[in-house]
């Protein structure tokens, strides 16, 4: 997964400036305000359901002659990396999970 600089610069500056804003209790994308973890990973994987169930719906109004197809195209692209980073992020965890088992008192 290729990620441009500049966005990944503008994704560090509006973390920073919902950090500085609102605590350390704000969410990365600053359009809601978390409480925890828990509710940060509850709307990071809402996010993931919505941006498939888009990628659907404009899939099958391409089936149905609908649609524009450059649109089709990057929603669908758009869907498959946002699973492929879900699945990182959930692979990291369990690793993560693993090395804390594994580790003795």
């Amino acid at each position: 997964m290729m990620i441009s600089s500049s966005k990944a610069a503008a994704a560090y500056s509006r973390t920073q400036s919902a950090l500085s804003t609102s605590g350390a209790d704000a969410s990365v994308s600053g359009s809601t305000e978390t409480t925890g973890f828990g509710d940060a990973l509850q709307s990071a994987i809402d996010g993931v359901v919505n941006t498939g169930e888009q990628a659907e719906a404009k899939a099958a109004a391409g089936l149905h002659g609908q649609g524009n197809l450059t649109d089709i195209v990057t929603s669908v692209s758009q869907a498959q990396i946002v699973m492929q980073t879900a699945s990182t992020v959930r692979d990291r965890v369990i690793q993560s999970y693993q090395d804390i088992m594994r580790m003795t008192i």
